[in-house]
């Protein structure tokens, strides 16, 4: 389940969110996204009541530890909803930085008005540096003002919030910032009213400047995580807001909709029934809509009339035009050309493959940690406690020893006898404190996980969070399914061999009757090849698929075995019972070897056999290879990956593939049924490789499981897409290469984030701490000390956006 979680600043934050959800009964793992601002929580069901009411009562407890969260509703949990609901908190927040911004910053031009005289002094310019306005300026009084403007107005809900935090137990950014800011114009003012205690009144001016590059970096820092999820909210603006309703599809044309057809040069008929424009949500499956040229198709539905193209390259990644008809399938959000078309609407809302990717994409971002990212959680959660101890350390150090060590360094402040080394170790002490930046290790990897999620859905790549991610970068070999992977996948019939007492067309009837109730391109194959013959073919009265053998059917009173030679022979003579279950997917499988026919060595073979008789003959087909098919292995070999190719068809038709592809005749396979391609994934494993499966089919589900990283082609089933970590909408063999070169090169963005932050710290804390001072004279001022801790989110996050 998913909760929309407030009040996150920092990776602190996020660590101490995850830590009180995994305290709570039933939790049993929680992902905590601070860039989407969600967890998403993995909970058991308990004796009473449901998971929903677990996780909401695992929300009621960040919301009493001072983060306010709430279960998101199914409804809002597709890509309409969550996308649309991120965007306008975004928004929000966006508008209440640049006015706290503003104000901010207009507290500090009139503190640099007064600093401005001393510039004014060092070009000789006296006059102007005492006027009345300029000394007014410099008045305590007048620095106390504007220190108190800053802290109660722009800065207020970052004061708030830290004490809180701090209260808690759980310290964060803004505790940090908080302290760093409070106890500077406690010193300031401390030195106004306490006679005898005679700091830097500046020390009150400290605030309107710390606060004003602090909110600066916030108001950057928003804008850049509002670009890097920019994508999210793109996927649900493909939508159109408002669809064309048909009130009466079976009404006759009008003129109006006919001259619009004749307009737009198309060619499809067009239905006249009276049309209203409805709000997009509106719409339920069975709806017809009308889908004029040059719109955006609002549903997922079937073309009931029109000719025309779509442009489906926001689904597959690939810029060309699809041609659809009558009877084809469009999908929501892709933009329509050439003439109208009339659908009927099969799936809408959250139901609609737009929203199930989007759904996807934003729930496996959220969901699913790159493990890089455990050990930066476990350091930002601790973070700030160790800041504040180096902070309070630094203090302790320069108040009692530093001076008298180096007393070079009390050059850095405008004091002098007994209270310089306080004000010295004063200001040192807010440096630390300000100049800490845990943010930096919290963004490092959730904002490079989620542009580079975003910009494979562009590119027609299904990616199911930072651990697939990070798992494509390490892969070391890719394995290969032939049919429908390195291959098209639309095969067709090649040569039909009959055995003696046996015709072929009733051989191609009783194997496309066998199949049809399949799911797989030989069924398909089959089918479309009986059809086109003008055969009638039979629906099995029963059928049972066995994945990686074939099929065994009742056709008329027939008990049929389409698949391999040995396992319909074996079937065929056992005439064991008739099938009882009537599958709808499945594999029929390939040969084994041994083998022959006339036709090319490439070609697959289908055995086709009935109890009582034996085998009766074998169908013959024939598959393309794929157009990329070997320069794609060529590229993943120039990369130094092992590429493999694994099948269950029978030695010769693979062998065949495999060296037109460029494969070595070493690193293929064939004959190998769904279980021995999963334990040979195993063993590479094992062997210590990092393994990459790539299929489509049924028979391809446990190896895709197995494997380190699943890949799915698109046009394969739902149960491999369901087992793999990648999906390939685009259904090209090139996409295997785009998608390791994306997770190597998100994998080195994240690298690099966490050594900017983690080098950023180590040496920004010491360097604030005084530790350039003796030598160098170098010490940072609180303000430019949070100039710097807001650069370096800003550059976590900008560094992460140029992945896009």
């Amino acid at each position: 389940v998913v909760l929309d979680v407030s009040g996150m600043k920092c990776g602190g934050c996020s660590a101490a969110v995850k830590r009180i959800l995994l305290q709570q009964p039933h939790v049993q793992g929680a992902a905590v996204n601070l860039l989407t601002e969600t967890a998403v929580v993995r909970v058991a069901a308990p004796h009473a009541g449901s998971p929903e009411a677990a996780a909401a009562a695992a929300a009621q407890a960040l919301t009493a530890k001072g983060f306010p969260s709430v279960l998101r509703s199914m409804d809002d949990s597709g890509v309409a909803g969550a996308a649309a609901a991120l965007s306008e908190r975004k928004e929000q927040e966006l508008n209440k930085s640049t006015r706290n911004l503003a104000f901010a910053w207009g507290l500090a031009l009139v503190c640099c008005t007064h600093h401005l005289g001393h510039f004014l002094h060092a070009l000789g310019m006296h006059q102007y540096a005492h006027t009345e306005f300029m000394m007014a300026l410099g008045n305590p009084w007048v620095s106390g003002v504007l220190g108190s403007a800053a802290l109660l107005g722009p800065g207020r809900p970052l004061l708030v919030d830290g004490a809180l935090s701090l209260f808690r137990g759980a310290p964060n950014m803004n505790s940090l910032i908080a302290l760093g800011a409070s106890t500077s114009f406690a010193a300031g003012a401390a030195s106004a009213l306490v006679p005898g205690f005679a700091l830097d009144p500046s020390f009150l001016e400290e605030p309107v400047m710390l606060l004003a590059f602090v909110l600066l970096g916030r108001s950057l820092e928003a804008r850049a995580r509002a670009a890097a999820s920019a994508d999210l909210t793109a996927l649900a603006r493909l939508i159109p807001d408002a669809a064309r309703l048909v009130l009466d599809p079976g009404a006759p044309p009008r003129a109006a909709a006919a001259a619009a057809a004749a307009a737009a040069g198309g060619s499809g008929s067009s239905s006249g029934a009276e049309e209203v424009m409805v709000p997009t949500s509106t719409v339920r499956a069975g709806d017809v809509v009308r889908v004029l040229p040059g719109e955006r198709v609002p549903v997922d539905g079937l073309v009931l009339s029109g000719k025309a193209s779509v442009d489906e390259s926001m689904l597959t990644g690939e810029a060309r035009l699809v041609g659809v008809g009558e009877g084809s399938c469009v999908t929501g959000g892709t933009l329509a050309y050439e003439a109208p078309l009339t659908l009927r609407a099969t799936s809408t809302g959250s139901a609609s493959t737009l929203a199930g990717i989007g759904s996807r994409l934003v729930a496996d971002a959220q969901s699913r940690e790159a493990p890089v990212q455990r050990l930066a959680d476990v350091v930002a959660g601790r973070f700030c406690y160790g800041v504040m101890a180096a902070s309070a350390a630094t203090f302790g150090f320069w108040s009692l020893a530093g001076a008298q060590w180096f007393p070079q360094a009390l050059g850095a402040v405008e004091a002098a006898g007994a209270q310089a080394p306080l004000l010295l170790s004063l200001k040192l002490a807010i440096d630390v404190l300000v100049v800490a930046c845990p943010c930096a290790l919290g963004l490092a990897t959730p904002t490079a996980v989620l542009v580079a999620s975003s910009a494979g859905a562009r590119r027609g790549l299904l990616l199911r969070g930072g651990d697939v991610i990070e798992g494509l970068a390490q892969v070391d070999t890719v394995v290969l399914d032939k049919t429908g992977t390195l291959t098209e996948g639309r095969l067709q019939l090649a040569a039909v061999e009959p055995e003696p007492g046996c015709s072929g067309d009733e051989l191609l009837l009783l194997a496309a009757a066998a199949e049809r109730n399949t799911r797989h391109p030989l069924a398909d194959a089959l089918v479309a090849a009986a059809e086109a013959k003008g055969l009638d073919v039979p629906l099995a009265s029963s059928s049972q698929t066995e994945p990686g053998d074939g099929v065994w059917a009742v056709v008329g009173d027939r008990q049929v075995a389409v698949g391999r030679r040995e396992w319909v022979a074996q079937r065929c003579a056992a005439a064991g019972p008739a099938p009882t279950a009537m599958t709808t997917s499945g594999s029929s499988g390939a040969s084994g070897s041994g083998a022959s026919g006339s036709s090319g060595s490439g070609d697959t073979e289908v055995w086709v056999g009935w109890a009582g008789r034996g085998l009766a003959g074998r169908l013959l087909l024939s598959d393309a290879l794929r157009p990329d098919a070997a320069r794609v292995v060529g590229a993943l070999r120039a990369r130094g990956l092992r590429v493999l190719l694994l099948s269950g068809d029978r030695q010769e038709a693979v062998q065949a593939m495999a060296a037109a592809a460029g494969i070595d005749a070493a690193d293929t396979y064939a004959g190998v049924r769904p279980e021995g391609k999963a334990a040979l994934v195993q063993r590479l494993r094992a062997e210590g490789r990092r393994v990459a499966m790539c299929g489509d089919g049924v028979n391809d589900a446990p190896a895709l499981a197995s494997a380190d990283v699943g890949i799915a082609m698109g046009g394969g089933t739902a149960v491999a897409g369901d087992a793999a970590g990648v999906v390939l909408l685009g259904d090209r063999l090139g996409q295997v290469e785009e998608a390791l070169g994306l997770g190597r090169a998100t994998l080195a963005k994240i690298r690099q984030n966490l050594a900017w932050a983690v080098a950023y710290n180590f040496v920004g804390v010491p360097v604030a701490a005084g530790a350039l001072l003796p030598a160098y004279g170098v010490a940072l001022s609180p303000s430019l000390a949070a100039g710097a801790m807001a650069l370096s989110s800003i550059a976590v996050v900008t560094n992460s956006i140029s992945l896009r």
